[in-house]
């Protein structure tokens, strides 16, 4: 039916998606409708469905942040474009926003958190920050394939933008999945010399082959002979030792406390994965280093064109690490998801017709 829409609701902690069938929602002014080509999967989806991290509004919620379609209903001015939903939708109005920090506005609203998400049929969203994409990308991708970079690619975009990062500088990147794996490539796009680290072989090897200078498996080592090993192979580079850039996209106890004692002088730390776990790390190595520590959160939606037009002209290649599967298979890919059965990032494709 026309009037219908369809989504995938959580309903309880760690319990399987429901299939729910609605009526398509009415619109207020300055909002658009837009029906779902793809919605990725994140690790921040599983915080929600699985680790108990709670979501702004109450169950029942159709999760999902990380999505590409094509607006349906709504503004004028945006009927029939193919555009990518940025998984942070600020106010654009309050002193953050003002301030050039509009990715965590405290107004923000997130799809999949804030209210309902992209593992449905469509979605109602604020138009105003919107990012259209032209015919000259989908002559290289898919729209659904570009669902990916709503949070996978713009997040660490922001991130390497925000070290500062400068070209020559020796970048370290922990934890190549998903998001970190644009983090790498990024960083050798903004002229960085990219070490890799993870303690899959599989994932490295693909970094290795997309670009990246360098790889280590940490599995099997201690700290002292990872700081080592990366000390070699920065000289072997011919990088600088003082100024890395260090980005923990991992997510894990482990990859945060390794990430803190890769710091030397001048580093700066960006910590772009989230876990619940503490970590004991000694503050005073920042002073002893003349470090800087760094967070993120998303990536401000004025910047979203950028990430695009690398993809346009063909900087950035982004189908080697993402894996379609149809949205029926959404319980089956959480499940295996959790138990780290994919090495690309999973992208869930409405099949609801």
């Amino acid at each position: 039916m026309k009037d219908k829409m369809y989504s995938w609701q959580m309903t309880e902690l760690k319990a399987d998606f429901k299939l729910i069938e609605s009526q398509l929602p009415t619109l207020e002014e300055g909002e658009a409708l837009v029906k779902i080509a793809g919605c990725g999967v994140c690790h921040t989806d599983l915080s929600f469905w699985y680790f108990g991290v709670k979501t702004k509004k109450e169950l029942p919620l159709t999760l999902g942040h990380e999505i590409s379609g094509t607006v349906v209903a709504g503004a004028t001015q945006w009927l029939g474009k193919n555009v990518i939903i940025p998984a942070v939708l600020p106010c654009g109005e309050c002193e953050l926003c003002k301030k050039g920090r509009s990715n965590i506005c405290q107004k923000q609203l997130m799809p999949g958190n804030d209210f309902n998400g992209g593992f449905a049929s469509h979605i109602k969203v604020p138009a105003k920050y919107l990012c259209p994409v032209s015919d000259k990308v989908l002559e290289k991708y898919s729209l659904k394939q570009l669902a990916v970079v709503a949070d996978a690619i713009s997040t660490p975009y922001q991130v390497v933008k925000k070290s500062e990062l400068q070209g020559g500088d020796l970048a370290i990147v922990i934890g190549i999945g998903g998001v970190g794996i644009y983090a790498a490539l990024i960083a050798k796009i903004f002229g960085a010399k990219v070490i890799a680290l993870d303690i899959d072989d599989e994932k490295l090897a693909s970094a290795k082959l997309n670009g990246v200078d360098a790889t280590l498996n940490v599995k099997s080592l201690d700290v002292k002979e990872v700081k080592s090993a990366v000390r070699n192979i920065a000289n072997q580079l011919g990088a600088s030792p003082f100024g890395w850039k260090i980005f923990e996209v991992s997510g894990s106890k482990p990859g945060q406390e390794l990430a803190y004692n890769l710091i030397t002088f001048t580093s700066t730390l960006s910590i772009v994965g989230f876990t619940m776990d503490k970590t004991e790390v000694r503050l005073s190595n920042l002073m002893a280093f003349d470090a800087k520590l760094i967070g993120t959160w998303g990536c401000k939606p004025e910047l979203y064109p950028e990430v695009v037009a690398l993809i346009e002209n063909g900087k950035l290649k982004i189908d080697s690490f993402i894996e379609l599967f149809p949205m029926s298979k959404i319980n089956e890919v959480f499940k295996n998801t959790l138990e780290h059965k994919y090495k690309k990032r999973s992208i869930m494709v409405p099949d609801f017709d």
